[in-house]
């Protein structure tokens, strides 16, 4: 199996296509927002409770949280973790919809001018940028994070720094180099082979490297003699 990007996704296509992911094509926007925010820190299911909560409560609208109490949306995502914290992140997200004329209005800006509005908005860091980027304003942007950096330093891969712009312009132009991983959709998708693979596989501790289709490209599973 190849160790170049192109064929490190094919193999993990190969491993976890059928897996679920969370942000699908054709999801609410505004969901996959607050989503971006409450998984912060968090797991994804903490997350996911929060979100069904406020989905009850009829609040996964823009208008409808807005005009909850501060009381009212900690209580709702309390499942969420930092639960205080978030609800003031996700009320500077509605400042900065209102300040755009609307969330449609804000995710049809430019992809260069909604990321930097996005990142002048308090509680939003380059990851959470590029989800919303990637997966609400459906931009061909490519989402990295500390699961991107274990895969493929363990391939005996990666740019020579470790920014999240180091990864990000290194990630992106290798992918690039195979058509099949063009576009906003292909790029959400080898974000999400890249976290299943990292979560279900090439765990931090007690890896699964047995289980693995790159394992004989990867050093770090001959440094540890295979499965775990």
């Amino acid at each position: 199996m190849s160790a170049d990007v192109p064929g490190v996704l094919a193999a993990l296509e190969a491993m976890h296509g059928g897996r679920p992911w969370h942000w699908r094509p054709g999801a609410a926007p505004f969901e996959v927002c607050v989503g971006a925010i409450l998984v912060q820190n968090t797991a994804w299911a903490n997350a996911e409770r929060a979100l069904d909560r406020l989905r009850q409560a009829g609040a996964l609208d823009p208008a409808a949280m807005a005009a909850l109490e501060p009381a009212e949306l900690e209580a709702l995502i309390r499942p969420a973790g930092q639960f205080r914290q978030k609800a003031k992140k996700l009320r500077a997200f509605l400042d900065l919809c209102r300040a755009a004329g609307g969330l449609n209005s804000l995710l049809a800006l430019p992809a260069a001018d909604l990321r930097a509005r996005l990142l002048q908005t308090w509680g939003i860091g380059p990851e959470t940028a590029d989800c919303i980027l990637c997966y609400a304003a459906a931009r061909e942007v490519m989402v990295v994070d500390a699961y991107t950096a274990r895969l493929f330093r363990r391939l005996g891969l990666g740019p020579e720094a470790d920014s999240y712009d180091a990864w990000q312009r290194w990630l992106a132009a290798e992918a690039a180099a195979d058509p099949r991983w063009r576009g906003a959709e292909r790029l959400g998708r080898a974000h999400a082979l890249i976290v299943l693979h990292a979560k279900h596989c090439c765990r931090k501790r007690a890896p699964r490297c047995g289980e693995c289709l790159l394992r004989g490209r990867c050093a770090f599973a001959a440094e540890t003699s295979g499965p775990r």
